[in-house]
């Protein structure tokens, strides 16, 4: 699940918009006016465990100012609370450790630690439970929840695909189910697939293919040909290359303008910090380029 957006120029506006001072916000959310600066500039984002003072502090709904996607995982759950590692690992009674685990989906909390840490983020066992699910890339499968389904049949990794991800040799923004077709038999020996039969597999009517279908999609869309392997299992390699996807389609989507440091197994703190200054360059040139159109 993609992690709270947060986009510094806003901020930067409901707090002129409120006659407050950089220095005023920092002392309301417990940091320098520098480091709202650096913030608003986007030269520098803060921790998860600060966007809810912020909200508070700009007297704006926490979802509206920061918005994310889909259901919470167990660190959105913390973070909303307004609660770093060390705070909940406190609660529990325990080191960082368990409450890092859980997290970063290596190992599940101890029962014991469920319902303190329930009553600590405001939410109920069951909902802690399958915040930690989501930790794990357990996602619930619901009418309509596109953003909460893991794609495992190969007709949903297509149409995840073509939502999120590489749109294949020729450029274009979407495939047709011909084009697709006619990439997987240039791939293939001979003519594996129809457009037909691309559709079908798209609509799940059908959900059997060759080897030589699954390696020509693999190609039409320039993945990792295990991408399109067994539908039965996902692997963690698999569920992160999705999850990578499913964030870099994001960004050109321009549905995430920046990350609140929250840290994970895929995107270490480096990474995010690059990522997040890539997307305020390109934020900046779009800028640009709109100011002279």
């Amino acid at each position: 699940m993609p992690p709270r957006q947060f986009d510094g120029s806003l901020v930067r506006a409901v707090r002129r918009r409120r006659d407050m001072h950089q220095k005023e916000l920092g002392e309301l959310v417990g940091v320098s006016g520098a480091t709202v600066a650096r913030w608003e500039s986007g030269k520098d984002f803060p921790k998860g465990e600060k966007l809810p003072a912020i909200a508070t502090a700009l007297d704006k709904p926490l979802d509206e100012l920061f918005p994310h996607e889909g259901p919470p995982d167990l660190q959105l759950l913390r973070c909303d609370a307004g609660l770093s590692v060390a705070e909940a690992a406190e609660i529990i009674g325990a080191s960082r450790v368990p409450v890092g685990n859980a997290e970063s989906g290596r190992r599940r909390l101890n029962p014991s630690y469920v319902q303190p840490l329930a009553a600590a983020y405001g939410v109920t066992e069951e909902e802690l439970l399958a915040a930690q699910d989501r930790s794990f890339g357990v996602r619930a499968v619901s009418p309509g929840d596109e953003h909460g389904t893991v794609p495992r049949t190969i007709g949903e990794k297509i149409n995840f695909l073509l939502q999120y991800g590489s749109t294949g040799s020729t450029g274009e923004k979407t495939l047709s189910d011909a084009e697709i077709a006619q990439l997987v038999n240039q791939h293939a020996p001979g003519a594996a697939v129809t457009a037909e039969g691309i559709a079908e597999l798209r609509e799940g009517t059908a959900t059997a293919a060759s080897d030589e279908v699954r390696a020509g999609l693999a190609h039409a869309f320039q993945v990792p040909p295990w991408l399109f392997g067994d539908d039965a299992e996902l692997s963690p390699m698999i569920q992160e290359f999705l999850e990578a996807v499913r964030f870099i389609g994001s960004i050109h989507q321009r549905q995430i303008l920046g990350l609140a440091a929250r840290g994970s197994e895929i995107l270490s703190l480096r990474t995010m910090a690059d990522i997040n200054r890539l997307v305020g360059e390109l934020r900046h040139k779009l800028s640009e380029v709109r100011d002279k159109e």
